[in-house]
C-alpha cells in the first residue's frame, strides 16, 4: 500500500488502488487469480503464544501491514547495507519481484505468498498461472516489468481493491502503510518486501508463524505507540 516515493526504482506505469487489509478480499483475490480455495487468509488477532495457538498449522504465509516512518527508512537503509557488506544465503527456490507499481503492495505481497507455495497450493487457469509461466526464469527487476505490463493483473487488482468494507482511497493518494509477506524455505524465514532490493533471511524456524512473528515483533518494537499493524495468516481453509 506504500507510496513509492522512496522505493529507489523508476515509476513506470499510474498507481494501483491500495487493497484493504482483510482477509475476504485477499481470498477471493487469490480465487480471481485462480488459486483453490483450499487454502485462505485469517487474521491473526495478537501474537502472544495463546492467540497464536488458535491459528491452523501449517502457516504458508504471514503477510504483514505495517506504516511507513522516517524512523522506518532510515533502519531499512542502515539493513540493506549491511547485508550487501556482509551477505546472506538466500534459497534459489524463493520467488520475489520488486515493486515498481504505486500502491501495489498488497498485490505483491500476495503474489509472494502463492509463488512461493505452489508445491502445496493448487493453481488453476488463470492470470497467477500464467504470471508464473512467464517469470520463473527471470530476475526481480524482470518479473516487475511482467506485472505492470500484464493487464489480467490489473483487472483482477481493480476488481479486489473495490470488494473491501470501506470505501478505497483514490489512487493517487500517498499512503504511508505497506504489505510485506513472509515465507519459509530451506528451513529459514524469508522477509519478503517489492521495495527492497533482495529477500532478507531472518534465520531458521520450524514454525513459520513463530519464527514470522519474532521479526513482526522487531518491527513494532520500533513504532510502539502506533497502532497501524495488522497480520494475517495463510493457513489451511476451514470446514463449511
Amino acid at each position: 500500500m506504500s507510496s513509492e516515493g522512496n522505493a529507489g526504482m523508476e515509476k513506470k506505469r499510474s498507481a494501483w488502488v491500495p487493497l484493504e487489509s482483510n482477509p475476504q478480499v485477499l481470498n477471493e483475490y487469490a480465487e480471481r487469480l485462480g488459486v483453490s480455495s483450499s487454502w485462505s487468509f485469517t487474521d491473526v488477532w495478537g501474537l502472544d503464544e495463546d492467540l497464536l495457538s488458535f491459528i491452523s498449522r501449517p502457516v504458508l504465509a504471514v503477510l504483514l501491514l505495517f506504516p511507513i516512518t522516517q524512523q522506518y527508512e532510515s533502519f531499512r537503509e542502515q539493513e540493506e547495507q549491511s547485508i550487501r557488506k556482509d551477505g546472506q544465503t538466500v534459497s534459489p527456490d524463493i520467488f520475489f519481484v520488486r515493486q515498481t507499481i504505486p500502491n501495489a503492495c498488497g498485490t505483491i505481497g500476495l503474489l509472494h505468498a502463492l509463488a512461493n507455495n505452489t508445491d502445496t497450493i493448487q493453481v488453476g487457469d488463470g492470470p497467477l498461472k500464467r504470471i508464473l509461466a512467464e517469470t520463473r526464469s527471470k530476475s526481480p527487476e524482470e518479473r516487475a516489468g511482467v506485472l505492470e505490463a500484464s493487464e489480467d493483473l490489473a483487472r483482477v487488482h481493480e476488481e479486489s481493491s473495490q470488494s473491501g468494507q470501506t470505501a478505497p482511497p483514490p489512487s493517487e493518494e500517498d499512503v504511508d502503510t505497506h504489505f510485506i509477506c513472509f515465507v519459509r524455505k530451506d528451513g529459514c524465514v524469508y522477509e519478503l518486501d517489492g521495495r527492497k532490493p533482495f529477500p532478507v533471511n531472518h534465520g531458521s524456524c520450524e514454525d513459520l508463524l513463530k519464527g514470522a512473528v519474532e521479526v513482526i515483533r522487531t518491527f513494532i518494537a520500533r513504532e510502539p505507540d502506533n497502532p497501524n499493524f495488522t497480520v494475517m495468516a495463510l493457513t489451511p481453509a476451514a470446514d463449511d
